[in-house]
This record gives structure tokens, C-alpha cells and sequence, in this order.
């Protein structure tokens, strides 16, 4: 029976923050008003550190800068941003970690509060992975990005219901794996990290390590360097 392994992104596999790093791209480009948003996104940062963060509100700040863009327009910022702040915080150690998860001929997931137009092409070409759960974005008649979010965020329990959603349509449960992996830094995903039969937390923050530790999990420390 095949197993699953689930990952989180940010700070997980990559050592940085995909959703943090979005807007100070924008900015970089002029998209943004730099004193304005870096101060609101250092706020949702320090929301979504204490677990109170607000996707749909933050998902709005963050989109409504390229909301006017085409899906080419929209793909070629993608690969500017991905080249510039994330490639270069993607470890070895967490891609050898998928790899032998690939090997093992496991089924994997990624799973991620940051919306999926960030993360889809970082899990796609650096990761080599397919399976990808993020904050859906609202398009519209012409494929533009309205600002609103779709359905259930990805954050905390929300991961188990979008995962829930995802199994559902594949018809399946994770009773239809041997054995299910979930890899994270972040206390947002205790939820999903107490569901799953192998728990492991990674780079993690201070409340994941004191329940990490508590509860006889797994932890991994991946370097910076890539």
C-alpha cells in the first residue's frame, strides 16, 4: 500500500517565507508602496506567527497589485520572484527529503496557506511535486485575479478540510495509505500534525518543538544554504 507524505512550504521546505517575501518582490518591482505595505505585511506576518492571521484579508493586500495582469503577465513576474527570493532558500537536505520520498514511490502533497498562484511553481519545478493545496484566488470572466479567495484557506484546521477535499475527490481517505507523513514548522499545523501517523516537525517554532518533544516526534533542522 502506498504511503503519503504531506509537506507544508514555507519554512519547511524552502527557508523563507513565500507569502512574507510576495509583497517585498512587489515593491522591489513598483507595484507596491513600499512604506505602506512593508508595514502591513510585517503586521500579517506577526498575525500569522500568533495564529490569528486573516487570509482573505491578507490574500486582498497581496493580490490587488497584479489583479490587472494577464496569466502570462502574472506567469513571467512569477519566475522573476522565484529566481530572486525563493531558489536560493531551497536546501539540499529538503530536497533530498522529497527525493526519498519520490524513490519510496510515496504519493505526495503539498500543502500551504500562501495561495497557490505563489505556490504551484515552486512546488512544480524546484520540488517536483504535482499534488498542491494552497489559498484558492478568485479569477475572473477574463482570467484577472479579483483580490476574494475561494472556498476553505489552508491554514490550520482548514488544511484538514481541504486535504479531506482532496482525498474525496481522488476516492480515497487517508485510510487508503499505509502510512501518512506530515512535515512543518509552524504551530498553525498542529491540527494536521497530530492527524497523520508520522508527525515531523521541521525548523520549527518554539510551541511546535515543546509539543514536538513532548509527544516523541521527529525533528529536522535543514541549513540555509541551498
Amino acid at each position: 500500500m502506498k504511503n503519503l507524505a504531506i509537506f507544508d512550504l514555507d519554512h519547511t521546505l524552502i527557508h523563507t517565507d513565500s507569502d512574507n517575501a510576495f509583497p517585498k518582490f512587489l515593491i522591489e518591482q513598483g507595484l507596491l508602496d513600499a512604506d505602506y505595505a512593508a508595514a502591513q505585511n510585517e503586521k500579517f506576518y506577526q498575525d500569522y506567527l500568533s495564529g490569528c492571521l486573516n487570509v482573505a484579508d491578507f490574500v486582498r493586500f497581496q493580490i490587488s497589485p497584479i489583479a490587472h495582469l494577464t496569466p502570462a503577465q502574472r506567469n513571467e513576474l512569477h519566475q522573476q520572484f522565484q529566481a530572486q527570493y525563493i531558489a536560493p532558500h531551497a536546501s539540499q537536505a529538503a530536497k533530498d527529503l522529497v527525493n526519498r520520498h519520490h524513490r519510496a514511490g510515496d504519493e505526495l502533497l503539498v500543502i500551504s496557506s500562501t495561495n497557490e498562484y505563489i505556490i504551484a511553481p515552486i512546488c512544480q519545478q524546484i520540488f517536483g511535486i504535482d499534488n498542491i493545496i494552497g489559498t484558492q484566488l478568485e479569477t475572473d470572466a477574463n482570467g484577472l485575479f479579483t483580490g476574494n479567495i475561494v472556498g476553505t484557506p489552508s491554514l490550520q484546521e482548514g488544511k484538514i478540510t481541504r486535504l479531506n477535499q482532496w482525498l474525496a475527490a481522488r476516492g480515497e481517505t487517508l485510510a487508503s495509505y499505509g502510512k501518512t507523513y506530515f512535515y512543518s514548522d509552524s504551530q498553525n499545523d498542529l491540527p494536521l500534525l497530530n492527524l497523520v501517523d508520522e508527525p515531523v516537525a521541521v525548523n520549527p517554532d518554539a510551541t511546535l518543538l515543546a509539543h514536538a518533544q513532548a509527544h516523541g516526534w521527529a525533528v529536522l533542522r535543514f541549513d540555509e544554504a541551498a
